[in-house]
């Protein structure tokens, strides 16, 4: 088939709605698809569309239905959508989930958090991560025990919530909190600039390539992921792939990926207890030995092959539905 992928997110943006576009693209043309990535519908011609985010994509949702009312339309919820545009902006993201065929969430329990009558055309896909170079914690400095956090810096991350955390650390910790990524706003990057400079357990790092990221968590003993909403973020697949173990924010978004067992959750936004989780896998083999564990027992379920599979059966499912 002739695929559309939208995404709102613009070519040269590092943002996860354009690198999840990148690699279904790549993941559909092993199929045997021919696909295009676009940020805006224009009338192009093609046998199915993909949109990515139900409100930043509405304008393309609504142009496809109309020029195409007998093509399948597939709309993937992102955390945005989830937990925050249905609820403020409910007129175009509730219509974007009506007027498809498909809806495709990113973790377990997005059926929880949307509306029942949209729950029959629901699939969960999770992402997938390449296996990196070097395994997670493989490389750990001397005297240093090192926590990363990766993705932009931005409200919806609490991005510096474990930078907050280790100021609450006893004097004799070694540990050190490594952020990378791009600031969202110009007051987030005056945030982290002055977190690093008055925190002298805490270093941003700015935006680092694929193999700085990669050195980043063989260097770390723990990432931390803090976020107050994620529609399923991409780096918990990267960590679990990398065998990186992860302290969580007990959201939806986390626990629909990593499981409701999962023995490394902290109350989103309660700097205090992720603090003591921090401490506890410094000071804790066997705790860390846990939460590895865990992490590795999930790798599978992030592999490339699964996602192509997932993306198979969507694209199957949407084809049974249009006849």
């Amino acid at each position: 088939m002739h695929i559309l992928i939208i995404t709102p997110a613009d070519p040269d943006s590092k943002a996860g709605n354009r690198a999840t576009a990148l690699r279904w693209q790549v993941l559909l043309e092993q199929s045997g698809h021919q696909v295009q990535v676009l940020t805006e519908y224009e009338g192009e011609t093609a046998d199915l569309m993909i949109a990515l985010h139900a409100w930043r994509s509405a304008h393309a949702v609504e142009a496809w239905r109309e020029q195409n009312p007998d093509k399948p339309l597939i709309v993937v919820l992102t955390g945005t959508d989830i937990y925050h545009h249905q609820h403020e902006y409910p007129g175009v993201t509730l219509v974007s989930m009506d007027t498809a065929d498909l809806l495709i969430g990113l973790h377990d329990l997005v059926g929880r958090d949307i509306p029942e009558s949209f729950r029959d055309k629901l699939v969960t896909l999770r992402q997938s991560a390449a296996q990196p170079a070097v395994r997670g914690g493989s490389r750990p400095e001397s005297g240093q025990f090192n926590i990363c956090v990766i993705g932009h810096l931005r409200d919806e991350k609490d991005s510096l919530r474990a930078a907050l955390a280790a100021r609450h650390l006893p004097e004799d910790s070694s540990i050190v909190v490594n952020c990378a990524g791009r600031p969202h706003t110009e007051e987030w990057r005056e945030k982290a600039l002055a977190e690093s400079k008055d925190n002298p357990r805490f270093h941003w790092l700015g935006e680092l390539d694929k193999p700085g990221l990669e050195n980043l968590m063989a260097v770390s003993s723990v990432m931390v992921i803090s976020s107050v909403m994620e529609g399923g973020a991409n780096v918990v697949s990267e960590a679990c792939r990398a065998g990186l173990p992860i302290l969580a924010s007990d959201i939806p978004g986390n626990k629909g990926l990593l499981g409701e067992d999962y023995p490394g959750y902290f109350p989103v936004g309660d700097d205090k207890a992720l603090a003591q989780l921090m401490s506890r896998a410094e000071r804790e083999p066997e705790y860390l030995a846990k939460l590895r564990a865990a992490v590795s027992a999930l790798a599978e379920t992030f592999t490339p092959e699964k996602e192509r599979q997932s993306l198979d059966e969507a694209l199957a499912r949407v084809l049974d539905i249009r006849g």
